[in-house]
């Protein structure tokens, strides 16, 4: 199977985003705070489904498994959205990405 580039994920939300756009909030700016926390909520489900049923269970038992992957699309879902509030593009982010990683190569 080919990666899932933030490109094609982005190309997925915005036409969600087009699909849903008289029942969502629209995709700008003044609701990526909104979008964010909304993220936050989803990381929350991601840690309860591990919290309560423990790593490795979250890791072998398939059906607990398939739970934990669909709430990290969640997570993915709301990040691209806070990404097409704030107009972050997938270029944009590689090079911070990279950034970060090359500062955080040399740091101890």
């Amino acid at each position: 199977m080919a990666d899932f580039s933030i490109n094609e994920m982005q190309e997925m939300q915005q036409a969600l985003q087009d699909k849903y756009k008289d029942r969502w909030e629209p995709i700008c700016p003044e609701t990526g705070q909104n979008k964010m926390l909304w993220m936050v909520g989803e990381i929350g489900e991601v840690i309860d489904i591990v919290k309560k049923h423990g790593a490795v269970n979250a890791l072998t038992q398939e059906e607990l498994r398939k739970d934990l992957v669909e709430e990290m699309a969640d997570v993915l879902m709301y990040y691209n959205d806070v990404m097409l509030c704030y107009g972050i593009t997938a270029d944009e982010l590689k090079q911070a990405y990279t950034g970060k990683f090359e500062k955080n190569m040399k740091r101890w």
